[in-house]
């Protein structure tokens, strides 16, 4: 088994970004491994999700610690995600193992990349509509139907590209219960994650493309970086920190889709512009959270 520090490197910043914001697991390690490792993108995804088998765990058992987890939405979105992951990857594996198959995949990851990074700017307006709105009242009623759809479509995205699990269940969760609170949404998530994934890892463990190699130097980064970045995560600027990782989504969905190169650093000129704005209006609170 070889052991890349590349790899483990790329893992701990990941690790750092999941720990500080939630999300941004399978959306950044994936295209990372594909992108500057040049990993065949089935490949990236199996490890990916199997390295995520293991991160997912620490922060749900925060919540269930914190009984910051709503198991009643839990236990219905499970019942239509694990079902819906494990068929991804079958029909992922039907799909064939070809040039034609790793060039469709890529192009599925640009798509679902570009899914979650909308899906994190819904949640920052919802976040802000739900603060200015009605006071978060207790448990809300669970609505079956619903959470099941939710988890399915979820479960599906994650199967076929590692991508999905966090932002985009996330924000359909918030329309579907706008009155649950925001601390909830995320254990809640958090907790359905770990079946959910695992059924996923356990799909491509039998059926992907698996290598021990990548997966192990992957956690060796990952596990530390979300351990940090989660005693991180109580005083980071979130304001900050979620855009620079919703730029970093975009020009990864953008490479993976082919987009050229001069767009895509005009587009990197422009986030960066805004980058540098949006940290001086929040300069207080970084110099603050440095500190």
């Amino acid at each position: 088994m070889q052991l890349d520090p590349g790899v483990s490197l790329a893992g701990l910043l990941v690790g750092v970004v999941v720990g500080l914001t939630g999300m941004g697991g399978g959306a950044l390690l994936t295209p990372i491994m594909v992108l500057l490792f040049g990993v065949e993108p089935l490949t990236a995804v199996s490890n990916d999700l199997v390295a995520g088998l293991v991160m997912k765990p620490v922060g749900g058992g925060v919540h269930l610690r914190r009984g910051t987890v709503d198991l009643g939405i839990v236990k219905w979105l499970v019942a239509g995600s694990v079902p819906a992951a494990f068929a991804g990857v079958l029909l992922l594996r039907a799909l064939g193992e070809g040039q034609a198959t790793q060039d469709a995949l890529k192009v599925m990851l640009g798509i679902a990349l570009l899914v979650a990074s909308a899906a994190m700017i819904a949640k920052t307006w919802l976040g802000r509509a739900r603060r200015c709105g009605e006071a978060d009242s207790g448990e809300p009623a669970v609505r079956p139907t619903v959470t099941v759809a939710i988890g399915v479509v979820g479960g599906l995205l994650v199967g076929l590209t590692s991508v999905g699990s966090g932002p985009l269940i996330i924000v359909m969760l918030m329309a579907a219960y706008p009155m649950l609170r925001s601390s909830s949404l995320v254990g809640t998530d958090l907790v359905q994650a770990v079946p959910l994934v695992a059924s996923a890892a356990l799909g491509h463990v039998l059926f992907g493309d698996f290598r021990l190699g990548p997966t192990t130097s992957l956690l060796i980064g990952a596990l530390p970086g979300v351990y940090f970045g989660a005693r991180w995560s109580s005083r980071a600027p979130d304001a900050a920190v979620r855009p620079l990782l919703i730029v970093v989504l975009v020009v990864s969905a953008l490479k993976l889709l082919a987009v050229p190169t001069s767009v895509v650093v005009a587009l990197l000129a422009a986030a960066g512009a805004g980058a540098a704005t949006l940290l001086w209006r929040h300069r207080t609170a970084i110099v603050r959270w440095a500190r």
